[in-house]
C-alpha cells in the first residue's frame, strides 16, 4: 500500500498552522506543522517530506530563505508559498524561487487542492 504524502506546514502563525495541518490530515494527507523554518530544518535532518507550504514573511528565515536553502541542500522538494501581505513583484519573486504556487490568506480549500496535486505531480 502506498504511504499518503507528507505535507510540512510552516508557519509561525500557530492558530492558522493548527488548522491548516488538521485540514491537510481531513483531505487524506499526513501534515507536520513547524512554527519556524529553522525548526523544520532541525526537526527534518537529511529526511525531507513530500511537500511544504511556507509563509513567507516570518521571523527569522523567510519563506524565500527557506527555499533558497532547500536548493543548497539539493532536497527537491516542491513549495507552496503562502503570504497574507500583498507587495509589488510578490508572484514574480515566487516563481523565480521556484515555488509551484503563491497562495494569499484566506485561500480555499479548492486553491490549496489545485497546488497541492500541481506540487505532487513534480
Amino acid at each position: 500500500m502506498l504511504r499518503e504524502p507528507l505535507v510540512a506546514v510552516i508557519d509561525d502563525d500557530e492558530p492558522f498552522r493548527t488548522a491548516l495541518v488538521e485540514s491537510l490530515c481531513s483531505l487524506g494527507y499526513r501534515a507536520r506543522g513547524f512554527a519556524s523554518g529553522e525548526e523544520f530544518f532541525a526537526a527534518s535532518g537529511g529526511n525531507p517530506c513530500d511537500c511544504v507550504i511556507t509563509d513567507i514573511h516570518m521571523p527569522g528565515m523567510s519563506g524565500f530563505d527557506l527555499k533558497r536553502l532547500l536548493m543548497v541542500r539539493d532536497w527537491r522538494v516542491p513549495v507552496i508559498m503562502i503570504t497574507a501581505r500583498g507587495g509589488p513583484g510578490l508572484e514574480a519573486r515566487a516563481a523565480a524561487s521556484g515555488a509551484i504556487c503563491l497562495l494569499r490568506k484566506p485561500f480555499g480549500a479548492d486553491d490549496l487542492m489545485v497546488c497541492l496535486k500541481k506540487a505532487l505531480e513534480v
